[in-house]
């Protein structure tokens, strides 16, 4: 019977409570420990539009993805997964009416608890007023340049680009991504051939996808792998594209990818050259290669014709090494990425952790990065990621940087020589008891030389 009374008494005061939050004029939400919408009052419910119901029981996820159409697309109210480890932060709420509209409101999450430990939900109270759509985003109550500051960031590049494009590599500030942008924007309002330059995990086939899927009324893409590949499947291919008896009537729209196609030999160069150069074909051209095509002809090792052909638009891609400045964006990019894809939310990195990604080499380039924040995601035991989350190969890298590099040593070889026989006379003597004659004999010299070499190695006026 007490346990009944209790319960009687916790529904009496939770009825109280929504009664209370309803009747406040700023729109309000609850989420509980596991970021669940549990609660939402009227003035939020007001501000969402009808679809607010169909929010309650859904789990905000932290990131910036594209979200599919319909009601679970109008609201992105995932607090800053910071706010879970305690103390009041600031951010923006945002949503998309029903005219496409992007509606942004500056919220302040309160954590619900009397200490992280216990802390059981959280409170998020928004503004009433809309933020002006070109207002700058007021200060964040993290350090400069925060992970909340940088969710904003990757959240306005993905509005302003989603009609244009999705090229999430091409995120960030360094003067070779701007310009990297600007060629694909030209790319995808032409049909021309594109040629994608770029070390490997530079992005190359990611941002040739993009081109061609933000082309109006795209077809297929048919990707080719140039470095496996032989000459009779990519004759076979390329004639079957140029009949249309791959694709039908959508071959005239369809797009053929080469990709790596600067490891053609020099047969297979000719056998594609005189497909494409000779006879008409329809579908778009989009080829990627690590080394310039253009170079490649230079010195004699690719076929000028087919080099001009693919590359009416080249698009460098610079390595990640290049473009350091874009790195806490990216890493933000794809830690967003592994929220929306898993239960886990991350608000972002420390600074620690950002400069041991800054002092890594990335070799691998952006792809290299994706996987090291996957992993790190999956390691990190608190709301950011530390430097202890980061993989091995991070901490290695550190510790090899920190380690001064080993001086070489260089040999001079008649010197060491000199040396080697000085010590070998000297003991030849001490064992002839002084007698040149018995340590010439040891040294299997005769004694004139012996007594030269003691001259020239200064062992005896």
């Amino acid at each position: 019977m007490p346990g009944v009374l209790r319960m009687a008494r916790s529904r009496i005061h939770a009825v109280e409570l929504a009664r209370l939050l309803n009747s406040v004029p700023q729109p309000i939400y609850v989420l509980d420990d596991d970021s669940t919408i549990v609660f939402v009052n009227h003035a939020c419910r007001s501000w969402l539009g009808p679809a607010a119901d169909e929010l309650l029981g859904s789990r905000a996820a932290y990131h910036s993805e594209p979200q599919e159409t319909g009601p679970k697309s109008l609201a992105a109210l995932c607090p800053p997964p910071q706010s879970m480890a305690g103390g009041e932060l600031s951010g923006n709420i945002s949503r998309v009416d029903a005219d496409g509209k992007l509606l942004r409101r500056r919220a302040k999450f309160v954590p619900l608890g009397t200490c992280p430990e216990d802390q059981f939900g959280l409170l998020a109270i928004l503004d009433t007023d809309d933020l002006p759509e070109a207002a700058a985003d007021p200060p964040a109550t993290l350090p400069e340049e925060s992970s909340i500051e940088l969710h904003e960031r990757i959240g306005r590049f993905r509005r302003e680009a989603a009609g244009r494009y999705r090229a999430d590599r091409l995120l960030g500030d360094s003067p070779a991504v701007r310009r990297a942008r600007r060629q694909v924007e030209l790319a995808v309002g032409s049909r021309a051939a594109v040629l994608l330059v770029g070390p490997p995990g530079s992005g190359r086939q990611h941002t040739a996808a993009t081109i061609h899927y933000a082309s109006d009324s795209p077809g297929s893409l048919v990707p080719l792998d140039c470095s496996v590949l032989g000459a009779e499947l990519i004759h076979s291919a390329v004639i079957a594209l140029a009949t249309g008896k791959a694709l039908g009537e959508e071959s005239t729209r369809s797009t053929l990818l080469l990709n790596h196609v600067d490891q053609l030999s020099a047969d297979v160069q000719s056998e594609l050259a005189g497909q494409l150069v000779n006879r008409p074909f329809s579908p778009r051209l989009l080829a990627t290669c690590e080394e310039s095509l253009v170079e490649l002809a230079r010195k004699g090792r690719y076929r000028a014709d087919l080099a001009e052909l693919l590359g009416t638009i080249v698009i460098e891609l610079p390595p990640l090494a290049q473009r350091r400045e874009d790195l806490p964006l990216l890493a933000q990019l794809f830690l967003e990425a592994a929220n929306a894809r898993g239960t886990r939310q991350i608000g972002g990195f420390t600074p620690e952790a950002i400069d041991a990604l800054h002092a890594y080499s990335w070799p691998g380039n952006i792809d290299e990065l994706a996987e090291v924040v996957a992993e790190s995601h999956r390691h990190a035991a608190g709301p950011s990621v530390g430097v202890k989350d980061l993989p091995e190969k991070i901490h290695l890298a550190a510790a090899a940087a920190a380690r001064p590099p080993r001086q070489e040593e260089t040999i001079v070889l008649d010197e060491f020589l000199g040396r080697v026989e000085r010590e070998l006379i000297r003991r030849a003597l001490a064992r002839a008891k002084g007698n040149k004659a018995k340590a010439a004999r040891l040294l299997g010299m005769t004694r004139p030389r012996l007594y030269r070499r003691l001259i020239q190695l200064q062992l005896e006026e």
